[in-house]
């Protein structure tokens, strides 16, 4: 019989590709699997998966109520759910995973999307980021199975808590459509250049006020923003209020499948967060694997794990200074430069080989082998 595993994490579970990918490769490895999240009355619909998925539905939506809530509710849940091990995605649902372990004397992996004590919505409330960074310290030494999305988190993890983390990477599930979709398709011209930033964590810090701005002084393209965060209402209103609405689509989080019918006809990925936290410093943002496997060349800032990916594979440019007249100067470079584009698009096909999800999931499989041993 295969062993049970509750996976965890805080959304809805609608566009975690991330925490899906995890579940599959556990059915891989042999688990049964079921997914616990969260829903509101507003919640997307959950397309059919292979394994179970439960969404709790919770009367707070942000706050420490929110967390409370949620965090109570998860540790009740787990504690009578029959399983034999758990899986908790971040260091939000980690303290009722922790303590339910503990009880149960279950195996507790652990996966680390990003340095949750650094991020910035952390930054000016020192209280709130003391509780976060306390827990942390008080759990993280003693796990045994920790993942997280790139090296330089990782080194920070085991130089600072003593542990051995393994390194599994955002890389995407290879995407395929039925036809190759044309910009005519999409409702574009075909002549039109288009550059794309997306995500479901459009926030502060992250490039995408200055990369709007930065439209007035491009000419010939249009940006496209796809996602959702807490700047995303602002940018709707800094479309209008620049007169950028015939350069400038703003579309709300789509599903993945939907979503990457836009990746796929873009001629330019932006990946903008700035060097204002660690958290961001050490980032290596999801969608950048998006663009590369969907051919896309990347403008990216000047940070460690996205310069080196760049620059190794030599699929697009930096850009030093995060701000509109520099982002827009850049741009204008790319777009009038059609050999660098080829030669990018060329060496695409290669970085989409080396950084293929078949292969980074063997080093999964090789981790859980170890944690079901």
């Amino acid at each position: 019989m295969p062993k049970k595993i509750n996976v965890s994490v805080i959304n809805e579970l609608v566009s975690d590709q991330r925490v899906h990918r995890t579940c599959l490769t556990l059915q891989k490895a042999g688990f049964e699997v079921e997914l616990i999240g969260r829903k509101y009355k507003t919640s997307p619909d959950l397309a059919p998966r292979s394994y179970a998925c439960k969404r709790m539905h919770l009367l707070f939506k942000k706050g420490p109520l929110f967390y409370a809530e949620f965090n109570i509710r998860l540790f009740f849940l787990l504690l009578f759910k029959k399983s034999d091990a758990l899986f908790s995605n971040d260091l939000d649902t980690l303290l009722p995973n922790y303590l339910v372990a503990l009880l149960k004397r279950r195996v507790l992996i652990y996966d680390s999307h990003e340095l949750f004590t650094e991020v910035p919505e952390l930054k000016d409330r020192p209280l709130i980021k003391s509780i976060w960074t306390s827990l942390e310290a008080f759990i993280l030494p003693k796990l045994k199975h920790v993942i997280t999305v790139n090296q330089s988190i990782a080194n920070i993890l085991e130089k600072k808590y003593a542990i051995e983390v393994q390194v599994i990477r955002n890389i995407p599930l290879e995407f395929s459509q039925n036809k190759k979709l044309s910009k005519e398709d999409m409702g574009y011209d075909k002549n039109d250049f288009l550059i794309l930033l997306q995500g479901a964590g459009i926030n502060i810090d992250r490039g995408a006020e200055e990369a709007l701005e930065a439209m007035k002084f491009v000419f010939g393209a249009k940006l496209l923003i796809i996602g959702s965060g807490d700047v995303f209402e602002l940018l709707k209103k800094k479309r209008i209020s620049c007169q950028l609405e015939e350069k400038v689509q703003i579309i709300d989080k789509l599903p993945y499948e939907e979503l990457m019918k836009y990746t796929s006809i873009a001629d330019l990925g932006l990946s903008l967060d700035k060097d204002t936290n660690l958290n961001y410093r050490y980032s290596l943002p999801n969608k950048v694997f998006d663009y590369i496997h969907a051919g896309v060349p990347l403008l990216v800032s000047r940070l460690p794990e996205l310069v080196h990916l760049v620059e190794k594979y030599e699929i697009g440019a930096c850009v030093r200074n995060i701000n509109p007249q520099c982002i827009a100067d850049r741009i204008n470079a790319i777009k009038s430069n059609e050999q660098f584009l080829d030669e990018w698009k060329k060496n695409l096909v290669r970085a989409q080989k080396e950084l293929s999800w078949e292969l980074e999931e063997e080093n999964y499989l090789n981790f859980l082998s170890k944690v079901r041993a």
